[in-house]
């Protein structure tokens, strides 16, 4: 099985954008690839090009859908609500709050586009929020707070991941954020591959097509 982490930016800074791709062996995933500044384009070439010999599971760092109306979703109020319990520190946005919807534009275009990879490939795609993914898994909270801004939090984050079984991420010193969260998003997609989410919220067709996890 392959897992994916895609930390998506807007469709007009597609140069934040950074894809892992893991492959599961034995109890853990081994990191084979990563792309910085992945259009969708890009994107789409790097799971065609996986082959059809196994499950690709694709866990997505942007909304996939939104409100009729605006605002949060179920889910979103949700996920908030789980996080102030655990004590805060990772932000959850409405889909449609403004240059968030940006995102969420870009994030059901690739829904779309990936999906035209059915039936020859087995994609599963769910959407994930990496922050949540790590604090809900007891993250150090102070690092998943502070690494976007701080490289020492981004550093014992990655150490943190590989404890959780994503072996042989490169950890150079000048690691950026969205490669961390890009991991964390394929730890989150693993999980939820296995049934093993540490928050879940089920998909709601036809609104809201996609699980949401952490």
């Amino acid at each position: 099985m392959k897992i994916i982490g895609l930390d998506l930016s807007g469709p007009r800074n597609t140069a934040d954008t950074y894809l892992v791709i893991f492959n599961e062996q034995g109890a853990g995933l081994n990191f084979i690839n990563a792309v910085n500044g992945a259009d969708d384009q890009q994107i789409f070439h790097a799971v065609s090009g996986l082959g059809s010999n196994e499950p690709i599971i694709i866990g997505m760092d942007a909304p996939l859908s939104y409100n009729p109306g605006g605002g949060d979703r179920p889910s979103d109020a949700n996920l908030r609500r789980a996080v102030r319990e655990k004590g805060g520190g990772v932000g959850v946005m409405p889909p449609t709050m403004i240059r968030m919807v940006y995102l969420t534009l870009r994030g059901i275009l690739l829904t779309r586009m990936l999906e035209k990879l059915k039936p020859e490939l087995d994609i599963r795609m769910v959407e994930v929020h990496p922050g949540a993914s790590m604090l809900l898994r007891d993250a150090p909270a102070k690092a998943v707070a502070t690494f976007k801004r701080d490289e020492s939090a981004r550093l014992q984050l990655l150490q943190w991941l590989g404890e959780k079984g994503l072996m042989g991420i490169p950890r150079r010193g000048d690691v950026p954020d969205h490669f961390v969260a890009a991991c964390a998003a394929a730890l989150g997609a693993w999980q939820w591959s296995l049934g093993k989410s540490a928050w879940l919220h089920p998909a709601k067709p036809p609104e809201h097509p996609y699980d949401f996890a952490c």
